[in-house]
């Protein structure tokens, strides 16, 4: 017992500084550019040296983004841990919805409006959060082949997996994510035959119908 509390607060003091440093970073970026800010100013802001910066981050767009891991873990859990009863599709789709009402929540709609423009309009972090994502996929390709039995992924949970990573990407660089988020899925649970009708039925003519029409 006396052994496991010190790892503990050692643990926590870690995690402490590390959102420390992601937080004086990205208030940094947002108010001067994320190309006009050096480790060094960020270091001196956070009150630690350069070396203690990059023991956490390993490059600088990383400072961005202080929950990859995290993020990787709770994606998987949302497969393995999902309600009875529960399809995996829904369970993703859940977990996406919740991930995002939450970063809403703590920061409000029209600050995590500004940090996704930021995010999308600096090409180098565009760049590091999609690698980010799709570094995912093999952890969310195997933890579903497990939950559905098989020994590995097949082809098609592969492209499921990059699928649901890809519709990700879409949803951050979206000016209405949660649309963005049910259409993704929409497509996911239906599949594109059955959106296609639906958006026909709407419009009450086919667009081939029409084109037919006009000639």
């Amino acid at each position: 017992m006396t052994t496991s509390q010190p790892l503990g607060r050692r643990e926590r003091k870690k995690a402490a500084t590390r959102k420390t440093i992601s937080d004086v970073a990205t208030r940094l970026f947002l108010e001067r550019g994320f190309d006009d800010v050096s480790i060094r100013e960020v270091a001196d802001a956070a009150d630690v040296s350069p070396t203690t910066v990059f023991a956490h981050f390993p490059q600088k767009e990383a400072l961005v983004f202080d929950e990859d891991d995290e993020q990787r873990d709770r994606l998987v859990s949302a497969v393995r841990d999902r309600p009875l009863g529960s399809t995996i599709n829904r369970a993703i789709h859940d977990f996406h919805v919740t991930e995002l009402r939450a970063n809403v929540d703590e920061h409000g709609d029209e600050v995590t409006r500004t940090f996704m423009r930021f995010l999308n309009e600096t090409p180098a972090l565009r760049d590091y959060a999609a690698k980010m994502w799709l570094r995912h996929e093999d952890a969310l390709s195997e933890a579903i082949a497990d939950e559905l039995g098989l020994d590995e992924p097949t082809a098609e949970i592969r492209v499921y997996a990059r699928f649901i990573l890809q519709m990700q990407l879409l949803v951050n660089e979206s000016d209405d994510p949660f649309a963005t988020l049910e259409a993704g899925f929409a497509i996911l649970e239906n599949g594109w035959a059955r959106v296609e009708a639906d958006l026909d039925d709407s419009a009450g003519v086919s667009p081939r119908e029409d084109a037919a029409a006009d000639s």
